[in-house]
């Protein structure tokens, strides 16, 4: 990938930048659709702007309208993507719901412990009592026979029909800040109200993970669409990095969903 392209992003971005090229080159190249795994928000922004850059289509799905993850579907001028295109399924989680309480991290962590990989994963959606969790469709029927409980709760998947798909519960607050940087443990403290000390033993205590990998860094600097999670608080994500003030502080708007 060009130096110039680079340059706009993160190091340990790479890869990704690498394999977005590939994805475009090939939809040139065989002049096709190509369809990714499950991108993160920062994910999705990189890929949106490397898109336009080489002025190639691209859309994306996750299976209802503010989807955090997301597959990102390259295409080339004569093609008209459908929904279909996206290949994704819902699976509802059947457990009885009287006697027992799930939590994401639960559900989440039964899935990757029986062999899945993030990426092939999608949302996982609540209303408060009942769970769903969307998919790649080639992945749904192993899914269906590797889960038959999540934590000590005798549960398992199902196929759902996305009539039935769940209005999640969206309690994400934006906020305006400014900062003196876009550190870690910056971003921490301000959206929790902690102080910088205790941002910082949060993050080296290993309870935050950014864009769900965990990270021991508070002097990490965050970009856009960045999501970080910390354990018994909730979410942050940058979404968006403005201008700066008069004592040189930088304008953000952070979304916080608390936990």
């Amino acid at each position: 990938m060009d130096e110039n392209v680079l340059q706009h992003f993160r190091p340990d971005e790479a890869p990704l930048i690498d394999a977005i090229g590939g994805w475009i080159q090939q939809v040139q190249d065989e002049y096709r659709p190509v369809l990714t795994h499950f991108l993160n928000p920062r994910q999705v922004y990189i890929a949106t702007t490397l898109a336009q850059r080489a002025d190639q289509h691209v859309r994306f799905s996750g299976g209802h309208e503010h989807a955090e993850m997301q597959r990102a579907l390259f295409y080339p001028d004569y093609y008209e993507p459908t929904p279909q295109d996206f290949e994704l399924t819902v699976l509802k989680v059947d457990y009885p719901v009287k006697f027992a309480t799930l939590h994401h991290s639960q559900i989440l962590g039964t899935l990757l412990g029986a062999g899945i990989e993030r990426e092939i994963l999608g949302d996982i959606l609540t209303d408060g009592t009942n769970w769903q969790v969307i998919t790649e469709s080639g992945m749904a029927d192993y899914l269906v026979g590797q889960v038959d409980h999540i934590g000590r709760v005798k549960s398992r998947l199902q196929p759902d029909t996305w009539d039935d798909l769940l209005v999640p519960m969206n309690e994400w607050e934006t906020e305006g800040a400014t900062l003196s940087s876009l550190r870690l443990d910056n971003i921490v403290g301000t959206g929790f109200h902690l102080s910088r000390h205790r941002a910082k033993e949060l993050i080296e205590g290993g309870k935050v993970r950014l864009n769900w990998a965990e990270t021991l860094k508070p002097d990490f600097e965050l970009d856009v669409a960045d999501i970080v999670s910390v354990r018994g608080f909730g979410r942050i994500r940058l979404d968006e990095v403005g201008g700066r003030t008069k004592k040189e502080k930088i304008r953000v708007t952070l979304a916080v969903l608390q936990k």
